[in-house]
């Protein structure tokens, strides 16, 4: 078994490694909308993109070989309450990056198709099977409830953006209804969990970012289904604006925080509402949009920054996809 010897440590790989895919995702998005609103001929935009690619197909690599050798690690991933939630990553990264490619090439829009069904296909399976774990597990306990529950709807959320080119708007609208739904149960839920009983352990305290994720999302697919932005849609913006600056005033508890995975946490949900920032301004040409998307936009290029070269550094020193019982901060790798 010579090839198990030296893939050794992908017995360790979280899935949670996809969220990396979904925060590049994100950002090369918003670079796209800045690119077309400022006319900016250099795309830069499509070198990230690409880069997003390569790294998503490493990954799926990676975890593909811990499926074969290690299917046992996968299974235990998948049966723990707040890794198992991290699996809507993987089908989230095909529906980011076919929204990121709808601005490429003919035939890139055609692989950002197959992209699109295989992601909605994989995810609303996964949805189906999470809830009926919900519905059935008795050892859930109200502890185990934490921002990356929310996973589960933003990937219904998500649908819309790139399914108004692929398919019907009804079929979209049944996507963000389940998403919409979802999202309003478990944002109850949460705030019992965090208001009446113990707070998040430490090292998923970036998750609370996730809460940034859904509303701005939704604001996103809104305006996409509908054309134009409407009242509620403006609810759903302002909620993610609020639930930002709410976070920025918890700002010394997170600069406390050691690093890990978990940090990446931070990338999606600010990209998000970057994006919805920059479709606010692109739709109602108020200024002060335009200034709060340049903010937004610098606070993310800093953070995807920070992450990169942490994660790289963090990899070098083989800090990444050691086992649980190892007592560094950054092996708490299915809790991301």
């Amino acid at each position: 078994m010579p090839i198990v010897k030296k893939t050794a440590r992908i017995e360790w790989f979280p899935i949670s490694f996809f969220s990396l895919v979904m925060g590049l995702t994100g950002f090369t998005i918003a670079l796209q909308k800045l690119e077309t609103i400022l006319r900016i001929p250099i795309h830069f935009s499509q070198y990230v993109l690409f880069s997003t690619i390569g790294l998503f197909v490493i990954f799926c690599v990676m975890y593909a070989l811990k499926i074969l050798f290690y299917s046992h690690a996968v299974k235990k991933e998948f049966n723990n309450p707040v890794s198992m939630n991290f699996f809507s990553t993987f089908s989230i990264s095909l529906l980011l990056l076919s929204a990121a490619l709808l601005t490429s090439s003919p035939s890139m829009k055609s692989f950002a198709r197959y992209m699109w069904i295989t992601g909605f296909v994989l995810h609303f399976l996964l949805m189906l099977k999470i809830i009926s774990i919900w519905f059935h597990n008795d050892k859930f306990e109200v502890h185990h409830m934490n921002p990356a529950w929310f996973l589960t709807p933003v990937g219904n959320i998500l649908v819309p953006i790139a399914g108004v080119y692929f398919s019907s708007h009804e079929f979209c609208w049944f996507f963000l209804s389940v998403g919409l739904m979802l999202w309003f149960v478990l944002l109850v839920i949460f705030f019992n969990r965090i208001i009446f009983h113990s707070p998040l352990p430490e090292h998923l305290l970036p998750t609370f970012f996730i809460l940034l994720a859904p509303p701005a999302v939704t604001f996103i697919s809104l305006v996409g289904l509908i054309g134009s932005i409407t009242i509620i849609s403006k609810i759903f913006y302002y909620f993610s604006l609020f639930l930002a600056i709410l976070l920025v005033t918890q700002i010394k508890i997170f600069y406390k925080i050691k690093f890990s995975l978990a940090w990446w946490a931070y990338s999606f949900p600010t990209t998000a509402l970057t994006i919805a920032s920059i479709i606010m301004f692109e739709k109602s040409q108020i200024i002060a949009f335009k200034f709060i998307s340049y903010f937004f936009i610098t606070i993310v290029c800093a953070i995807i920054l920070m992450l990169s070269l942490r994660t790289l550094s963090a990899m070098f020193k083989k800090r990444i996809c050691l086992p649980p019982e190892s007592q560094h901060p950054l092996t708490q790798h299915s809790q991301l």
